[in-house]
C-alpha cells in the first residue's frame, strides 16, 4: 500500500506548521524510516520563478524551515535548491532564492543553498521515452532527495504536484527543449513520469496550506486549502491532492500515465490515507483550468488533419499589452522561438506556437492570457 498522510494546517505560523508537520511524519512511521542519520539530503523545492511567498506560486519558506530542522536533528547535511524556468546560472538562482524567501531561511539555519549549475547526462533505466536525460548534477550526488511541492493547477498539465515538481531537476533552458520536442501533453507527461521515476524521492511533502487555482502554475489565484500532505510515493500524494480539490485524478495526464504503467491502480485501491479523513476537507468549487490538449481525434483521422484541428481547438497565448512591461522574458523562454520583441512589445507567431505555455507560466507580470475558442469551451 502507498501511504499518504493528510493533516490540517490553517496558517504558515511556525508553531502550527511544526506541530502538524510532526504528525505527518509520525503517521508515516517517522522521518528516520526514509532518511538515514548523518546522510546528505537535497531538498527540491518548487521555485518556478522569482515570486514572493505571498503570491503562493512557490514552496512557502516556512515549510522548508520545518523540514530542514527535522533533518538537522538527524545530523543530516542539507542542500536546498531547484532549477527554475529560464537561465540556470548562479545570478539567476540567487535572485529566485532571495525573492521566494528561501535565502533567509537557509542563512538562519546555516544550511546550503545550491549554486552548483553543472549538469550531467544520466541513463534512466525506468524511462519509457527518456532513456537518457540531462539533470542538475547535485541531484545525483546526494543520499536522499526530498521533494517539496506546491498544490496548484497547471495550464498545460491540469495539475502540478509531486510528479510535476521534479521537472525542476532538468537544468534551466533545457526544459524548453523538452517542451519543443514533446509538444503533445501525452508525450510531455510521459516524460514527467520518467523523470520522477529516475529521481525517486525518499519523501514528497505537499504545501497545501494556501495553493493556487485557475490558470496556474504562476498566473492563477491563491486559494486557501488549509492542508499539508506527505507520502513516500509522489504518485499517491497526487491522487489525494486531486481529490482534495474535487478534481477527478483520472483527468490529470500525469495520473493517466501512472495508471498505464501500473504505478497506481486505476481504482486507487493501493492508496492508503492516514491522518485525517478526506471527506469533509474537499473544496468543491476549486477552479480547474481546461485541458489545452484535444486528443479525442487520435487514431480516427489522418495525423496531419488531427494536428491541424487540435491546433485550431487548443488554447492560445495572447499578450495583455496593458499589463506588459516589454521585459522580453516570454521571448527568451519560448522553446520554438516564435515570440519576437518590437517597439509595441511581444508578437507571437501562433502558426508555429507549440502551446507549451512557457510564456504564460514565466511572465513576471501575468501579462500573457490563455484564450480558448468558443467551440473548445462548448466541447
Amino acid at each position: 500500500m502507498k501511504k499518504v498522510s493528510l493533516r490540517s494546517c490553517d496558517s504558515y505560523k511556525y508553531e502550527e506548521v511544526k506541530s502538524q508537520f510532526k504528525k505527518l511524519l509520525q503517521d508515516l512511521g517517522g522521518l528516520e524510516k526514509y532518511v538515514k542519520k548523518n546522510s546528505t539530503v537535497f531538498i527540491k523545492l518548487n521555485l518556478v520563478a522569482k515570486k514572493l511567498p505571498e503570491e503562493m506560486a512557490t514552496t512557502h519558506p516556512m515549510i522548508l524551515k520545518i523540514m530542514a530542522e527535522q533533518l538537522l536533528e538527524l545530523g543530516c547535511r542539507v542542500i536546498v535548491g531547484d532549477s527554475p524556468g529560464g537561465p540556470y546560472t548562479k545570478s539567476s538562482l540567487k535572485g529566485v532564492y532571495k525573492a521566494c524567501g528561501i535565502e533567509k531561511v537557509c542563512e538562519e539555519l546555516n544550511i546550503e543553498l545550491n549554486y552548483d549549475t553543472s549538469e550531467i547526462k544520466v541513463e534512466n533505466t525506468h524511462g519509457k521515452i527518456l532513456k537518457y536525460m540531462t539533470v542538475i548534477k547535485p541531484i545525483v550526488e546526494v543520499d536522499h532527495v526530498i521533494n517539496i511541492c506546491k498544490l496548484k493547477t497547471h495550464a498545460m498539465a491540469t495539475f502540478t504536484g509531486g510528479i510535476k515538481n521534479l521537472f525542476g531537476v532538468i537544468p534551466g533552458v533545457k526544459k524548453a527543449e523538452y517542451h519543443f520536442k514533446m509538444p503533445e501533453v501525452k508525450d510531455f507527461t510521459e516524460a514527467l513520469v520518467d523523470i520522477c521515476a529516475f529521481v525517486s524521492p525518499a519523501l514528497t511533502i505537499m504545501d497545501g496550506v494556501v495553493g493556487m487555482e485557475g490558470e496556474g502554475p504562476t498566473a492563477g489565484v491563491p486559494r486557501k486549502i488549509g492542508m499539508l500532505l506527505a507520502s513516500p510515493s509522489p504518485y499517491a500524494i497526487d491522487i489525494i491532492a486531486c481529490k482534495l480539490i474535487n478534481l477527478d485524478p483520472l483527468k490529470v495526464p500525469t495520473v493517466q500515465r501512472c495508471v498505464e504503467r501500473n504505478l497506481i491502480e486505476k481504482d486507487f485501491s493501493d492508496v492508503c490515507l492516514l491522518g485525517e479523513e478526506l471527506e469533509n476537507k474537499v473544496i468543491k468549487d476549486f477552479k480547474i483550468p481546461s485541458n489545452k490538449s484535444i486528443s479525442f481525434l487520435r487514431g480516427k483521422v489522418p495525423k496531419n488533419i488531427e494536428i491541424f484541428i487540435n491546433k485550431k481547438l487548443a488554447g492560445k497565448p495572447v499578450i495583455n499589452y496593458k499589463e506588459c512591461v516589454k521585459c522580453g522574458v516570454c521571448s527568451r523562454v519560448c522553446p520554438p522561438k516564435v515570440i519576437d520583441m518590437n517597439e509595441n512589445g511581444p508578437n507571437i507567431n501562433l502558426d508555429n506556437c507549440i502551446r507549451c505555455f512557457c510564456c504564460h507560466e514565466l511572465c513576471p507580470k501575468k501579462a500573457v492570457d490563455l484564450k480558448r475558442p468558443f467551440i473548445f469551451r462548448f466541447l
